[in-house]
C-alpha cells in the first residue's frame, strides 16, 4: 500500500479539529471514516487529498470498528450516509 507509514519520521498525530473539542474522539473517528469514503465517491479513488481522512480514521478508530464498517459497506448494510 503506498499510503503506509515508511519510517518513524512519517508518524504524525491527527491535528486538532475544532468540531471535536473533547478528549473523546469517537465522533471524530466516525466522521473521518465517512469523509474518506465520501471524498472517494465524489473525487475518485486516486484523489490524494482523500487520504488525509484515511490517516485520521486509521489512527483514531479501533481496528475492530473499521473491519465491521468495511463489512457492512460490502454487504450494503452500513448505517451511515456515504
Amino acid at each position: 500500500m503506498p499510503d503506509m507509514i515508511k519510517s518513524p519520521a512519517d508518524i504524525k498525530t491527527v491535528p486538532f479539529d475544532p468540531r471535536f473539542p473533547n478528549q473523546n474522539q469517537t465522533r471524530h473517528c466516525y466522521q473521518s471514516y465517512l469523509d474518506y469514503f465520501r471524498c472517494q465517491k465524489v473525487r475518485g479513488e486516486k484523489y490524494e487529498p482523500c487520504n488525509y481522512f484515511k490517516r485520521a480514521y486509521t489512527s483514531l478508530c479501533p481496528n475492530e470498528w473499521v473491519d465491521k464498517w468495511d463489512n457492512q459497506r460490502a454487504e450494503g448494510t452500513f448505517p451511515g450516509r456515504i
